[in-house]
């Protein structure tokens, strides 16, 4: 739970920041924002509603931890308060040499300073750090004359959030709390605001770890042989699940729970540990487990069957219920499924 009111705003600023490939520029502010209560509050809600999220961040740095630069300004900011505009200066700049991909919108950057956010059952100051890219238009009525009339404006819409992330003042040895949302990065420029501008790698917790585990699952039973089948690559991602929901992982029961046969389960042990140096990520062989991080992480399309255009059979377990076959007659595939109850 991420949760702050209206008068936890100590401070704000705005600047804007251009795409730096197209040399499009910076306009920074030299002083901050007062909003009066109901901007205050239309801003919170703004700014917080988006973070619904139970995955949480640290920041990293391959030499060292302080040479991340949002970590040295949210640190400036939290050790002096009065900081606060030089640093959202340094962050503007920051963001701005970042922005090199051609996809990479102009907007609005929002720098906030939070106190008394609560953030896992803690109340810790925050900095906020926020891009609004995209405009909405809306209508406008004005009176007239003659009565009323109508007109287009446009604006940012205060429900939806481009991008966003909350520093909270919490494990700073290990990087800062960080909580993160962008809502419009797609393809090419999707990893620009997580790991070229912020650079975060994910806190290893249990929601963490959960889904680690379920992407290495899905990824290994995807580069499985095709004849494995897909009726076998859904049972094994079924099972992941089913594994993952019994609230802990031990490596050897999990490999042996799911994928039974001896030399599978020793080839998804030694995918673990290729998986884990390529991504830079790591697994515990053994930790709790959490079930948001599995609602949140679903299996796609590996546990549905689609044949031809005609048919999509989606697999929640009960696979020794399904046969697979061929018939030489019509020289086709086809699957017997048995059940008890048509619904």
């Amino acid at each position: 739970m991420i949760y702050a009111d209206n008068h936890s705003i100590q401070a704000l600023i705005m600047h804007r920041i251009g795409n730096k490939a197209m040399e499009e520029g910076c306009i920074l502010s030299d002083r901050s924002i007062q909003p009066d209560a109901p901007l205050a509050t239309l801003l919170t809600k703004y700014f917080f509603t988006p973070f619904v999220t139970s995955e949480l961040y640290h920041f990293c740095h391959e030499a060292a931890i302080g040479l991340n630069e949002l970590y040295s300004c949210a640190t400036c900011i939290f050790d002096d308060p009065s900081a606060f505009q030089e640093q959202s200066v340094r962050i503007a700049r920051h963001l701005y040499n970042e922005s090199v991909h051609p996809k990479i919108k102009p907007g609005e950057l929002y720098v906030a300073y939070f106190k008394d956010c609560l953030v896992e059952g803690r109340k810790t100051d925050a900095v906020g750090v926020f891009k609004s890219e995209n405009k909405d238009t809306f209508l406008k009525v004005l009176q007239t004359a003659h009565g009323l009339d109508i007109a287009p404006e446009s604006g940012i819409n205060t429900n939806k959030l481009d991008k966003g992330c909350l520093i909270f003042n919490a494990e700073r040895e290990q990087g800062y709390l960080v909580a993160i949302v962008d809502t419009t990065s797609k393809g090419a420029d999707a990893k620009f605001w997580t790991e070229s501008f912020l650079h975060v790698c994910p806190r290893k917790d249990s929601y963490s770890q959960t889904r680690q585990m379920l992407s290495l699952c899905k990824s290994f039973v995807a580069q499985l042989p095709a004849a494995d089948g897909k009726l076998a690559k859904a049972t094994y991602m079924n099972r992941s699940l089913e594994a993952l929901k019994a609230g802990t992982v031990h490596i050897d029961s999990f490999a042996e729970q799911v994928f039974e046969r001896p030399a599978l389960v020793d080839d998804f042990k030694r995918y673990k540990a290729d998986y884990q140096q390529k991504r830079s990520v790591d697994i515990d062989d053994s930790f709790p487990t959490t079930s948001a991080a599995l609602k949140r992480r679903a299996t796609g399309t590996m546990t549905t069957l689609r044949l031809d255009k005609h048919f999509d059979i989606h697999i929640h377990g009960g696979e020794q219920y399904i046969v697979r076959g061929y018939d030489e007659e019509r020289q086709m595939y086809y699957y017997q499924l048995f059940f008890r109850e048509e619904r």
